[in-house]
């Protein structure tokens, strides 16, 4: 990540070329695997640890081994055998990958209950997101600082994300609004988008959008506790997973 000098002085660690170029043959899938192999790193790290195996690694990360070595060879990581891989090694690869030498200024646009959650997150800053614009246009809440930062109506986005360099909007809004906000947070040059707004955003070719849709994720946790449970309920009736009950044809039993 940005490496910190002093206070508010931040240096940034040049991406290499090779970095670039492996980045760009990352399958996305892959892209969100190494996050979450930062994050395991970083607490190893955290823990003292210098050195971890394949096995150890995939295991802490809940993927397998040979996908997690797969996964690291898209950014020229192998490890050694017998040895492992280097842990700080690791993160540094990995942080270069994802862009994490430099901070991301980060700007959220719906200050209710979830952008209160997201200003207020103490998790941000260290990873490198620190948030430095909040946006509504509740009068209630304009000029009122939530997390240490003072909320902006939202017709000041354009203005406020260039002075502040904001290169990365999050969308916390009803979803009318949301199209509109995206359009203002485009005008400002921000080019990557969270949008937690249950629509599709429509945005030109340049401008990389993640959606965060709870509901949906709700429904296919939902999906999955239904098929358990009819799972279940087959094996106590006697079926078998290719529905087989045990009898022939119009229910005759068939013996050997």
């Amino acid at each position: 990540m940005a490496s910190q000098r002093g206070e508010g002085e931040t240096t940034t660690t040049p991406v290499e070329p090779a970095d670039r170029e492996r980045a760009r043959a990352i399958p996305e899938a892959a892209v969100a695997r190494l996050a979450v192999y930062l994050r395991v790193l970083s607490g190893m790290s955290d823990q003292g640890v210098t050195a971890v195996s394949s096995e150890e690694l995939s295991q802490a990360a809940g993927v397998n081994a040979a996908k997690l070595r797969k996964d690291l060879s898209y950014i020229g990581s192998y490890g050694t055998r017998g040895v492992g891989y280097d842990v700080e090694v690791l993160v540094s690869h990995i942080e270069r990958i994802l862009g994490l030498t430099r901070s991301h200024s980060v700007a959220v646009v719906g200050i209710g209950n979830l952008g209160h959650a997201l200003a207020n997150y103490g998790g941000f800053p260290g990873r490198g997101f620190p948030v430095t614009a909040l946006f509504d246009v509740d009068p209630d809440l304009i000029g009122i600082p939530v997390g240490g930062i003072p909320v902006n109506h939202i017709d000041e986005i354009t203005e406020v994300c260039l002075e502040r360099e904001v290169s990365i909007g999050v969308i916390a809004t009803p979803p009318p609004a949301a199209q509109s906000v995206c359009d203002r947070l485009v005008s400002a040059g921000v080019q990557c988008i969270l949008n937690f707004a249950p629509v599709v955003l429509q945005v030109p070719d340049n401008v990389e959008v993640r959606k965060v849709d709870l509901a949906v994720e709700m429904q296919i946790l939902s999906f999955h506790v239904a098929r358990r449970a009819d799972e279940a309920a087959g094996v106590s009736a006697g079926i078998d997973s290719a529905g087989n009950n045990g009898l022939g044809v119009d229910g005759m039993v068939i013996r050997p």
